[in-house]
């Protein structure tokens, strides 16, 4: 078979920034003496995409007038499509002066990248957020970590000594021009792509199928392994069932699994936009976008952060000037009386239909150790799931609670962790006073020091949780953009307790006269930064259990928690 004539890539150059041979030596013998600092997983993804060409044309972290530009019209400075900043921030402290050279480390410390210093500009969050992503709002899973980036940003020309190093699906890593390679051979012009950080079903598979005949062409199962949303299936799992598909039920002369290092923003249409840039510098000319594609959900008022349809609306907009045409997901279902899958606007009428939503999918089955059944899924995916989601009374959780001090949250705590143990669950507790003794000793009561606090009781909490274990978590936690870092850090089994309990009460009970101290204080123009008199507490909008903690004793709360443990099926019914 003849090689296809693949579209080139977007900007007409593949960038490839990664040192070899000799170059490389010399580059890593001069890192030993550098300044450097480390860069965060997303740092390192956007790296990676960068040096190997999957964000060209960009072929650096973003300077100033490409920042900027972006931000306000979707071009770089050149006036080149690219929706989204692709920025790497640090602190100011630690960079060397402009000019100099600078080692980029990963959180091992090993050497990745010497970047040339060639800008250091500020920039901010709220700006940022509002420009980028269309809203402030923290429960926005990119907003609320942007609340822990480095405060300047830092730009300049870069040389990638040391690739990310992965051990696991190596033979399913390919870079864009692999990729490109791949397809080449497969002999078809027309590629289209499907992007995924879910588990595929039977759904998925019918709508993969009919857009790779539909193009008469390739097929690119092209699924996200860099970082995905909060509370989504590992990538492990995941990667299994993408192979055993393939696998078993693909035209593997057609059809090219390959994994993508791709840290989302869950931008809903303008990811759109960068998925569909991604996939053209891997030789697609054709990308699927479904319904609220890369959307992060509902916001604090419990409205959809993007609409259903916004980011095909953009990507019709956009496709001409990218190279790449949209083939819309239309909705399926399946028709059991006649065993297949037909567009919903094509449902003969009375006829019987089934679907299972992801919810559903979550709770009704996973949740309770249930086998999918097959005509939603195939037999190997059903399996793989189940292997890896033991029923939710098996599975790690975290209660979480938050509230002012002397609200009651650890009262509840103790009474919970009795209950807990009188059925059987193991549980571990990080009161937010004890844990300033050991885990965060040294620490202030600056936004930045409390920050840190609940930040590294979430990382021990999620630590916990994903290792089948029970914690309760009592700390004050008054932000809610630290509070989401923290449910990101456990993920789904993150149950929030608001102890809503009026201050005027909590004054009342403070043994300890803080309170009276901080009210001191802030008359003497001395402020403590006290929460609930002189810093703000931010109320949860919606957390999984509100309790007044007064006019009930903390047995009488424990018990409604303990209740709704069980209705969620995290501890069995006695």
């Amino acid at each position: 078979m003849a090689k296809a004539k693949l579209i080139p890539p977007y900007g007409g150059k593949l960038v490839n920034l990664v040192a070899e041979g000799k170059e490389r030596e010399e580059l890593l013998a001069r890192a030993s003496k550098l300044p450097s600092i480390k860069i965060t997983m997303r740092n390192l993804c956007d790296l990676e995409l960068i040096a190997s060409g999957g964000f060209s044309p960009l072929s650096a972290f973003m300077g100033k007038a490409d920042y900027e530009r972006v931000l306000h019209e979707m071009r770089l400075s050149d006036g080149t499509l690219f929706p989204l900043p692709i920025t790497l921030t640090a602190d100011p402290k630690e960079l060397p002066a402009v000019g100099e050279e600078l080692v980029l480390r990963n959180a091992n410390n090993d050497t990745i990248a010497i970047m040339q210093l060639d800008e250091v500009f500020h920039w901010d969050a709220a700006t940022e957020a509002a420009l980028a992503y269309g809203s402030t709002d923290s429960k926005h899973p990119m907003i609320s970590e942007m609340a822990r980036w480095g405060k300047v940003c830092i730009s300049g020309p870069m040389k990638v000594v040391n690739m990310p190093k992965y051990y696991d699906f190596v033979n399913l890593r390919q870079t864009p021009a692999q990729v490109r390679e791949i397809l080449e051979g497969m002999g078809h012009d027309n590629v289209v792509a499907f992007q995924t950080r879910n588990p595929l079903h039977r759904i998925h598979e019918e709508l993969t199928k009919r857009a790779a005949a539909q193009v008469k062409g390739s097929l690119l199962v092209h699924p996200v392994v860099g970082m995905t949303k909060p509370g989504d299936v590992d990538h492990y799992t995941r990667v299994r069932t993408y192979k055993a598909l393939v696998d078993n039920y693909y035209d593997k002369k057609d059809t090219l699994l390959s994994l993508l290092p791709l840290a989302m923003r869950m931008a809903g249409p303008k990811e759109a936009l960068l998925h569909a840039i991604i996939r053209r510098n891997h030789g697609v000319n054709h990308f699927i976008v479904g319904r609220d594609h890369a959307g992060p959900g509902n916001d604090s008022t419990g409205k959809p952060f993007y609409g259903p349809y916004d980011a095909q609306e953009v990507m019709t907009k956009y496709e001409a000037e990218l190279g790449v045409k949209m083939i819309p997901f239309e909705m399926l279902v399946y028709l059991p009386d006649e065993d297949r899958y037909v567009e919903e606007k094509d449902v003969p009428k009375g006829a019987k239909t089934l679907n299972i939503s992801g919810t559903q999918v979550r709770d009704d089955y996973l949740a309770k150790g249930k086998l999918l059944p097959e005509w939603f899924t195939r037999p190997e995916t059903a399996e793989i799931l189940r292997e890896m989601y033991p029923p939710r009374h098996k599975q790690g959780f975290c209660i979480w609670f938050t509230g002012l001090s002397g609200s009651g949250k650890s009262a509840t705590a103790a009474v919970v962790t009795s209950l807990l143990l009188e059925r059987g669950r193991e549980v571990a507790i990080l009161d937010g006073d004890v844990v300033r003794t050991h885990l965060s000793k040294g620490l202030g009561f600056s936004k930045e020091d409390r920050d840190t606090n609940i930040i590294r009781i979430g990382f021990v909490a999620g630590e916990i949780a994903h290792a089948g274990g029970t914690v309760i978590c009592a700390a004050i936690s008054p932000y809610r953009a630290t509070r989401a870092e923290a449910r990101k850090m456990v993920g789904e089994n993150f149950v929030e307790v608001f102890m809503d309990t009026p201050v005027e009460v909590c004054e009342q009970r403070d043994v300890k006269g803080l309170y009276a101290k901080a009210r001191t204080a802030m008359q003497d123009g001395k402020p403590m930064g006290f929460t609930g008199v002189d810093d703000p507490y931010e109320p949860p909008i919606e957390p999984e259990i509100t309790i007044q903690g007064y006019g009930a004793t903390p047995e009488d709360n424990a018990r409604k928690i303990v209740a709704y443990l069980e209705k969620q099926g995290y501890i069995l019914p006695q």
